[in-house]
Protein backbone atom coordinates (compact mmCIF):
# COMPACT_ATOMS: atom_id res chain seq x y z
CA UNK A 1 0.00 0.00 0.00
CA UNK A 2 1.29 3.42 -1.31
CA UNK A 3 1.61 5.82 1.51
CA UNK A 4 -1.22 9.50 0.34
CA UNK A 5 0.82 12.52 -0.91
CA UNK A 6 -2.12 14.54 0.77
CA UNK A 7 -0.90 17.22 3.59
CA UNK A 8 -1.81 15.65 6.89
CA UNK A 9 -3.86 18.77 7.57
CA UNK A 10 -5.88 18.53 4.34
CA UNK A 11 -6.53 14.80 5.20
CA UNK A 12 -10.53 14.08 5.46
CA UNK A 13 -10.70 13.25 9.29
CA UNK A 14 -14.20 13.69 11.04
CA UNK A 15 -12.41 15.43 13.90
CA UNK A 16 -13.01 18.78 15.08
CA UNK A 17 -13.63 20.50 19.03
CA UNK A 18 -17.79 19.63 18.53
CA UNK A 19 -16.89 15.95 17.71
CA UNK A 20 -13.96 15.27 20.45
CA UNK A 21 -16.34 16.61 22.88
CA UNK A 22 -19.31 14.99 22.58
CA UNK A 23 -17.13 11.54 21.63
CA UNK A 24 -15.49 12.36 25.74
CA UNK A 25 -18.33 12.81 27.11
CA UNK A 26 -19.97 9.63 25.78
CA UNK A 27 -16.71 7.85 26.87
CA UNK A 28 -16.70 8.99 30.22
CA UNK A 29 -20.39 8.40 30.15
CA UNK A 30 -19.64 4.61 29.20
CA UNK A 31 -16.90 4.28 31.22
CA UNK A 32 -18.84 5.34 34.27
CA UNK A 33 -21.81 2.79 33.39
CA UNK A 34 -19.78 0.46 32.93
CA UNK A 35 -17.39 0.64 36.06
CA UNK A 36 -20.02 1.70 38.66
CA UNK A 37 -23.70 0.70 36.60
CA UNK A 38 -26.11 2.91 35.24
CA UNK A 39 -27.69 4.44 38.16
CA UNK A 40 -24.45 5.58 39.95
CA UNK A 41 -23.29 6.94 36.78
CA UNK A 42 -26.58 9.05 36.19
CA UNK A 43 -26.16 10.55 39.83
CA UNK A 44 -22.19 11.84 38.50
CA UNK A 45 -23.70 13.27 35.20
CA UNK A 46 -26.96 14.57 37.72
CA UNK A 47 -24.17 16.53 39.29
CA UNK A 48 -22.56 18.33 36.48
CA UNK A 49 -25.74 18.81 34.59
CA UNK A 50 -26.90 20.63 38.27
CA UNK A 51 -23.95 22.82 37.79
CA UNK A 52 -24.34 23.56 34.22
CA UNK A 53 -28.20 24.45 35.26
CA UNK A 54 -27.19 26.90 37.77
CA UNK A 55 -24.61 28.55 35.13
CA UNK A 56 -27.09 28.83 32.13
CA UNK A 57 -29.80 30.14 34.92
CA UNK A 58 -27.78 32.68 35.93
CA UNK A 59 -27.31 33.49 32.08
CA UNK A 60 -30.37 33.67 31.67
CA UNK A 61 -31.63 35.82 34.58
CA UNK A 62 -28.76 38.36 34.10
CA UNK A 63 -29.74 38.80 30.05
CA UNK A 64 -33.47 39.62 31.10
CA UNK A 65 -32.75 41.54 33.85
CA UNK A 66 -34.50 39.58 36.08
CA UNK A 67 -34.36 37.88 39.68
CA UNK A 68 -36.64 35.06 38.66
CA UNK A 69 -37.87 33.50 35.72
CA UNK A 70 -41.66 33.38 35.89
CA UNK A 71 -43.29 30.01 34.53
CA UNK A 72 -43.74 30.93 30.70
CA UNK A 73 -39.79 32.38 30.81
CA UNK A 74 -38.97 29.12 32.55
CA UNK A 75 -40.29 27.20 29.21
CA UNK A 76 -39.15 29.91 26.76
CA UNK A 77 -35.51 29.41 28.38
CA UNK A 78 -35.44 25.46 28.25
CA UNK A 79 -36.58 25.17 24.54
CA UNK A 80 -33.96 28.64 23.42
CA UNK A 81 -30.97 26.42 25.40
CA UNK A 82 -31.14 23.49 23.64
CA UNK A 83 -31.69 24.96 20.24
CA UNK A 84 -28.70 27.06 20.75
CA UNK A 85 -26.59 23.64 21.75
CA UNK A 86 -28.32 22.32 18.47
CA UNK A 87 -30.93 20.33 19.88
CA UNK A 88 -34.61 20.65 18.44
CA UNK A 89 -36.55 20.92 21.80
CA UNK A 90 -40.53 22.13 21.39
CA UNK A 91 -43.51 22.24 23.59
CA UNK A 92 -46.01 19.84 23.24
CA UNK A 93 -48.36 20.78 25.80
CA UNK A 94 -48.10 23.20 28.82
CA UNK A 95 -50.49 23.97 31.52
CA UNK A 96 -50.05 25.28 34.82
CA UNK A 97 -48.92 21.71 36.47
CA UNK A 98 -46.85 20.73 33.71
CA UNK A 99 -44.49 21.49 30.31
CA UNK A 100 -44.41 18.59 28.19
CA UNK A 101 -41.72 18.78 25.55
CA UNK A 102 -40.93 16.80 22.41
CA UNK A 103 -37.45 16.78 20.48
CA UNK A 104 -36.22 15.26 17.40
CA UNK A 105 -32.54 16.05 17.76
CA UNK A 106 -30.62 15.27 20.87
CA UNK A 107 -27.52 17.94 21.04
CA UNK A 108 -24.93 14.77 21.37
CA UNK A 109 -26.45 14.02 18.36
CA UNK A 110 -25.57 9.95 17.52
CA UNK A 111 -22.81 9.85 20.47
CA UNK A 112 -26.25 9.59 23.42
CA UNK A 113 -27.34 6.54 21.59
CA UNK A 114 -26.70 3.24 24.28
CA UNK A 115 -25.81 6.02 26.75
CA UNK A 116 -28.91 6.58 28.76
CA UNK A 117 -27.24 8.37 31.38
CA UNK A 118 -25.98 11.44 29.43
CA UNK A 119 -29.96 12.28 29.65
CA UNK A 120 -29.53 13.32 33.04
CA UNK A 121 -27.97 16.52 31.74
CA UNK A 122 -31.26 17.79 30.56
CA UNK A 123 -32.88 16.30 33.49
CA UNK A 124 -30.78 18.03 35.81
CA UNK A 125 -30.81 21.80 33.17
CA UNK A 126 -34.24 21.24 33.11
CA UNK A 127 -34.73 20.75 37.07
CA UNK A 128 -32.76 23.17 38.10
CA UNK A 129 -33.59 25.59 36.10
CA UNK A 130 -37.65 25.20 37.10
CA UNK A 131 -36.79 24.39 40.72
CA UNK A 132 -34.57 27.57 41.31
CA UNK A 133 -37.50 29.99 39.86
CA UNK A 134 -40.59 28.02 40.51
CA UNK A 135 -39.65 26.58 43.82
CA UNK A 136 -40.75 22.86 42.57
CA UNK A 137 -39.79 20.44 39.35
CA UNK A 138 -40.17 16.84 38.73
CA UNK A 139 -38.54 15.67 35.38
CA UNK A 140 -39.79 12.56 34.06
CA UNK A 141 -37.43 11.46 30.56
CA UNK A 142 -40.60 9.62 29.48
CA UNK A 143 -39.02 8.60 26.13
CA UNK A 144 -35.17 9.38 24.96
CA UNK A 145 -33.22 8.97 22.30
CA UNK A 146 -30.12 7.70 24.18
CA UNK A 147 -32.66 4.53 24.35
CA UNK A 148 -33.25 4.29 20.33
CA UNK A 149 -36.29 6.32 20.44
CA UNK A 150 -36.68 8.06 17.28
CA UNK A 151 -37.06 11.21 19.63
CA UNK A 152 -37.83 12.01 23.24
CA UNK A 153 -40.61 13.06 25.38
CA UNK A 154 -39.74 14.80 28.46
CA UNK A 155 -42.42 16.18 30.93
CA UNK A 156 -41.25 18.54 33.67
CA UNK A 157 -43.57 18.71 36.35
CA UNK A 158 -44.32 22.73 38.21
CA UNK A 159 -45.76 21.22 41.44
CA UNK A 160 -46.15 18.40 43.39
CA UNK A 161 -49.07 16.35 42.47
CA UNK A 162 -51.39 13.66 42.38
CA UNK A 163 -50.28 11.99 39.17
CA UNK A 164 -46.72 12.72 39.03
CA UNK A 165 -46.05 11.13 42.57
CA UNK A 166 -46.10 7.84 40.73
CA UNK A 167 -44.32 9.12 37.59
CA UNK A 168 -40.64 7.83 38.07
CA UNK A 169 -38.59 10.80 37.40
CA UNK A 170 -36.16 13.25 39.69
CA UNK A 171 -37.63 15.98 41.90
CA UNK A 172 -36.15 19.22 41.97
CA UNK A 173 -36.25 22.01 45.31
CA UNK A 174 -34.79 25.59 45.09
CA UNK A 175 -31.75 26.37 46.79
Amino acid sequence: MEAKTIPINQLHVELDRDVFLRTLIRELAGTLEDVVGLEEASGFVSAVGQRIGDQINLSYRSALGVELLSKQQVADVLVDLKRRIQGDFFILEQTDEKIVFGNRVCPFAEKVIGRPSMCMMTSNVFGTIAAENLGYAKVALEQTIAEGEPACRVVLYLKPQPDAHHVHGREYFSG
